[in-house]
């Protein structure tokens, strides 16, 4: 099913506004590159997440869990500020759950806990939460515990689409808790002014000269190279060296030619707001949050996909008690309990016919619920080495002239 700018500004209306996931993990400035040069001295085995080293589980004597998360990424209750489904868990299992809302940034939470990691010391946290390309890189190093998809006989509701992903195949590791997507954002009117078209589905379009200096490019490089990539007619999930380069090369001709008024975190929504800039690559949750006179589409030639994932750190002694809340939320009319509040991409099965019963309009949202077709639009960055992910980001910043 197609969905139009107007169907989608239409859904996007009874989106719950909330502060984006995604600008929170600006907020720390911590830049990719330091994180690689970080990351080469990291322990583990060499590449693959170590097993037969994990620390003896104590879930059945000590029942409790330490969970950690990004901010608002809970259904919580406005009035008493308690988290409906957290109490419900605990009370159905008899497991007591520490939830913290302390990872800000992917590299800032990485950089606090790695050398405890690396020294096998305990983290206090059974479940932590992070972004894909940044789970891949505790799996590369060892630090996460293979999960027991016995124990987590809900895991089967996992989305196909989400089910074989290049940092974690075939999710052995981690299981997704929401996920979100990059595309086209722009201002409907502004835009149709400007060209004289109603929508804009293309990288084509955004570098149509009539906005020459009115469009901003995300400074996520993940991002905002995935799409270049994709519209170059590669896979952002499995590029080459020369590919990449490619893609740089059209990026820095953009930059060079004054098409670009900013390559930018999310600055772009002020920029939109006021009508500096009509067309972005941008991220959907944010670009809902402006309302009706704003659209966002996915790219005809793809957008990136990205998912937040829950796994148990190396160090962890309740790994049964996180499987636990993982099967737990895994659970289609929890999952859509959850959906309902933060409006993500929900990657469970079923929790869609759920939701009908909460929210038929949300229900609808082909953001919260993609079909496959939809799904098709996309792609999950590819799995980057340390040593890529530090040039391609030094690649990235030279174009965009940092």
């Amino acid at each position: 099913m197609k969905h139009s700018p107007e169907m989608i500004a239409a859904l996007a209306g009874t989106m719950r506004s909330s502060v984006s996931r995604r600008r929170l993990l600006q907020a720390a400035g911590i830049s990719s590159a330091a994180l690689a040069a970080a990351a080469c001295g990291t322990g583990g085995d060499g590449g693959t997440a170590s097993e037969g080293s994990a620390p003896q589980d104590v879930s059945d004597t000590e029942k409790t869990v330490n969970w950690s998360n990004w901010v608002e990424y809970m259904d919580i209750d406005e009035d008493t500020g308690a988290y409906p489904t957290l109490e419900r868990f605990q009370e159905e299992s008899g497991i007591a759950v520490t939830y913290t809302e302390d990872v800000n940034d992917n590299n800032e939470f990485y950089a606090k806990v790695r050398t405890q990691l690396e020294q096998g010391q305990d983290i206090d946290r059974d479940i932590v939460v992070l972004t894909d390309w940044m789970a891949g890189l505790w799996i590369q190093n060892g630090f996460a515990q293979k999960l027991d998809k016995a124990a987590i006989p809900n895991s089967a509701n996992l989305i196909p689409r989400l089910q074989n992903v290049s940092f974690d195949k075939p999710r052995d590791y981690t299981l997704p808790w929401q996920g979100g997507f990059a595309g086209l954002g722009y201002n409907i009117a502004a835009y149709q002014d400007a060209t004289g078209n109603s929508e804009m589905t293309s990288l084509d379009q955004l570098f149509d000269p009539a906005l020459k200096g009115r469009i901003t490019l995300l400074s996520e490089m993940r991002d905002t190279m995935g799409c270049i990539i994709a519209w170059q007619g590669n896979d952002p999930a499995n590029f080459t060296q020369e590919q990449f380069e490619q893609a740089i090369d059209a990026l820095t001709e953009q930059v060079a030619s004054g098409q670009i008024r900013q390559v930018t975190g999310n600055d772009y929504l002020a920029a939109l707001e006021s009508g500096d800039v009509i067309g972005v690559i941008g991220w959907s949750g944010d670009i809902f949050a402006l309302g009706e006179e704003f659209a966002f589409a996915l790219p005809e030639s793809g957008g990136t996909l990205w998912t937040d994932n829950m796994l148990v750190p190396s160090t962890s002694t309740h790994k049964k008690n996180a499987e636990a809340v993982m099967n737990f939320y895994y659970e289609p009319e929890v999952a859509a309990e959850v959906a309902a509040y933060i409006n993500y991409l929900c990657p469970v099965s079923g929790a869609q016919e759920a939701m009908v019963a909460i929210d038929p309009e949300l229900a609808e949202n082909p953001y919260i619920f993609p079909t496959e077709e939809f799904l098709s639009q996309t792609y999950v960055f590819m799995d980057l080495t340390p040593e890529q992910n530090e040039e391609y980001e030094r690649l990235f910043q030279t174009a965009i002239g940092n």
